[in-house]
């Protein structure tokens, strides 16, 4: 996981939704699209982005492309973010 790549994901409104709509599970290019105003391709750069960041996985079902949450790198994130703001009540060094 690249950290800029994740953060630079994760910074637009757009595809913070799109991650959104996947907490509930699976779902293909075409269900993700039915809820936002934007064009095909925009909604193809924005999967393109989360996929380069590793956030979410694909899988190709027939004429279909469903994405689901890389839940993994979500948990990883988290730490992160976490880890960041201190959030174990740790002094700074780890002390």
């Amino acid at each position: 996981m690249r950290q800029q790549d994740v953060f630079k994901a994760m910074a637009d409104p757009t595809r913070r939704a799109i991650l959104k709509r996947l907490r509930g599970g699976a779902l293909s290019a075409g269900e993700i699209g039915e809820a936002f105003d934007i064009t095909p391709a925009s909604l193809s750069h924005h999967f393109a982005v989360l996929k380069r960041a590793d956030l979410v996985r694909t899988e190709r079902r027939g004429q279909y492309i469903v994405y689901s949450l890389n839940s993994t790198v979500v948990e990883e994130v988290t730490r992160m973010v976490l880890d960041v703001f201190n959030a174990g009540g740790r002094e700074a060094g780890g002390q």
